[in-house]
């Protein structure tokens, strides 16, 4: 039988989600947990490779064993999180057909990438404090070139071992957000970043029992969100625009693509690239053409979709 897990996990600390050798992996995490709870060796395919540092808010992820789950599902789930180390968590497990596949079933995935500008302890772990401003406007058209079908070999770390560089991006955009302490604190919304609730058929498992809020973090929700520009700098001592989120989603990402689209807009933000500069970058399929990784503790995987 074929089970789905739902997870999340905060990344730093860990080499990425694959085993490697002599490196802390989530993956390496998850099959040891599960191995004790299920008493014999169980292998965990994912729904894809996030980087050293790189967070994931909803990760799936599929095993096989051989008959039902030997506990209750509440039960179990409540074994299964003891034993994984505090920087994971899973939030539900439920059957799923033999030939269900994490990662090439998987037909949508999206990122988040989150900048700030102020010094701010309470985001500092999971947000890349940027010291020089942004035309975030000029960002936003440039994000319009990224949309579609094409060859994105020049965001692609070399080196990688990928069989192809196409990829189809459906959405890319820059826009303001508000850091949950500071939404607390002036009294506005809910005050919970939480993972939104996945729509029907977005995913092979149930919606997490409990929104994982990460401590310190910038949290937004993952499938609404506020006007470019709206709701920003609440804080105290905080002005309009202090905080950004880069939102992008696509059938698949090559190696490191993200990080080095970012680094690519930031550049355009900066004025050291135009807009227009970006298709030519895009033809040339040459790493070295497009602007340098931005850090990756910034760098969220917000959802995976079916």
């Amino acid at each position: 039988m074929r089970y789905a897990l739902t997870l999340s996990y905060d990344g730093i600390g860990f080499c990425g989600w694959q085993i490697q050798p002599s490196e802390p992996s989530v993956q390496a995490a998850l099959q040891q947990a599960l191995t004790t709870l299920l008493g014999c060796e169980t292998a965990v395919t994912g729904a894809g490779r996030t980087d050293t540092d790189v967070h994931a808010l909803q990760y799936v992820a599929h095993f096989d064993y051989e008959g039902p789950l030997p506990n209750e599902s509440k039960d179990f789930l409540y074994k299964l999180n003891a034993i994984l180390p505090s920087g994971v968590a899973v939030f539900s497990i439920s059957e799923v057909a033999d030939d269900f596949h994490a990662r090439f079933d998987a037909c949508r995935r999206t990122y988040l990438y989150f900048i700030h500008f102020r010094k701010d302890p309470f985001v500092e772990r999971y947000s890349w404090h940027c010291k020089f401003p942004l035309d975030v406007e000029k960002m936003n058209e440039a994000c319009r070139y990224l949309l579609g079908t094409r060859d994105f070999s020049c965001f692609e770390k070399k080196g990688a071992d990928s069989k192809t560089a196409i990829c189809t991006i459906s959405e890319a955009r820059w826009e303001g957000y508000q850091p949950t302490l500071w939404e607390m604190s002036c009294g506005g919304g809910t005050g919970c970043g939480h993972v939104a609730e996945p729509s029907a058929g977005s995913g092979p498992a149930a919606k997490p029992s409990a929104a994982p809020h990460l401590a310190g973090a910038a949290s937004l929700n993952a499938t609404t969100s506020p006007r470019a520009g709206a709701g920003l700098g609440l804080g105290p001592g905080s002005e309009p625009g202090s905080y950004l989120v880069f939102r992008i989603s696509a059938d698949r990402f090559l190696r490191n693509m993200v990080r080095a689209i970012v680094g690519t807009m930031v550049e355009v933000g900066r004025g050291r690239l135009s807009p227009e500069d970006i298709p030519a970058i895009l033809d040339s399929k040459d790493r070295c053409r497009a602007g340098q990784s931005v850090p990756g503790n910034a760098l969220f995987l917000a959802s995976v979709e079916y």
